[in-house]
């Protein structure tokens, strides 16, 4: 059995509050791994072009209210 499988079936045995706990602490890491690639692409420079974008939507006055 794969390390895959392993993690599975471990979680399948998980009761409702440790499954809810892993769930949370998972969706913390994937959200912590998001921040750090979003903060690396803005120093590199590669969100400029949603920069330059979002200036010219304004420009054409087509910016959507959030």
């Amino acid at each position: 059995m794969n390390r895959v499988a392993e993690l599975e079936k471990a979680v399948s045995e998980l009761n409702q509050q440790e499954y809810s706990e892993f769930r949370q602490r998972f969706f913390e890491r994937d959200w912590q791994n998001w921040d750090s690639q979003i903060i690396q692409d803005s120093k590199s420079g590669n969100l400029g072009i949603l920069i330059q974008e979002a200036h010219a939507e304004k420009a054409r006055k087509q910016l959507k209210p959030l």
